[in-house]
């Protein structure tokens, strides 16, 4: 079957604006003592990632340094808005216009992101954008033993696909690579879940959800 395809457009440069964080382009002279301030004392959040943690914030520095120029993975940071605080790092990577194929990838959350709805709309924002740049497909992968990330990318709506066996070698040891991803036929009913998860009529006066993303993606559209 033909498909008629032109390619999708690729991501810029520029800020993903939310209703609890704003996506920032990475820029190491604003968000540098800000990330590291959020990275004290959280040495397992980099256990999975291929660098960090870092023990000097001029280490840390001259790492953001070198990674903020590159165009993939085009890093962003995750910051709070109601602080106007950097908690976080994401980035869009693996990017393939021609394919119509991106990654969320590089994910570094500082134990104040995790698990909070700052997080899941930060997810989203970069689901939206790629999608809004003309992706056929998502792509989420992680270390097969990251059980914390595989649990994200299903609650997030990803669907697993399988395991890479012997797929790469991080800090010295083999990663077995799990990938899960979402198409563009599939984006809208993630779209609409995402949104109404979203929506603070979502949640009550303790900020518990009413309803996950997973019932919410159960329901059905008109």
């Amino acid at each position: 079957m033909t498909l008629g395809w032109r390619g999708a457009s690729p991501p810029k440069r520029q800020p993903l604006e939310g209703e609890l964080v704003r996506l920032e382009p990475l820029d190491p002279t604003r968000h540098a003592d800000q990330l590291f301030a959020a990275a004290e004392g959280a040495e397992e959040t980099w256990r999975h990632l291929p660098y960090g943690p870092f023990s000097s914030r001029a280490e840390f520095g001259r790492w953001l340094e070198d990674r903020a120029p590159i165009d993939d993975p085009l890093t962003f940071t995750i910051v709070d808005r109601a602080s106007d605080t950097a908690l976080g790092l994401a980035s869009l990577m693996s990017i393939v216009p021609e394919h119509g194929v991106i990654e969320i990838g590089h994910i570094w959350l500082s134990p104040k992101l995790q698990r909070t709805r700052q997080a899941t709309e930060a997810i989203f924002l970069m689901a939206r954008y790629a999608f809004d740049l003309g992706n056929r497909r998502l792509e989420w992968k992680c270390d097969s033993l990251n059980a914390a990330s595989r649990r994200a990318a299903e609650r997030l709506g990803f669907v697993f696909e399988g395991i890479f066996r012997n797929h790469r070698v991080v800090k010295d040891r083999n990663r077995d690579t799990a990938w899960f991803s979402i198409t563009d036929s599939e984006w809208p009913s993630r779209r609409a879940a995402f949104e109404a998860w979203l929506d603070p009529a979502n949640f009550d006066d303790g900020g518990r959800q009413r309803r996950s993303l997973a019932d919410l993606r159960a329901m059905p559209r008109p």
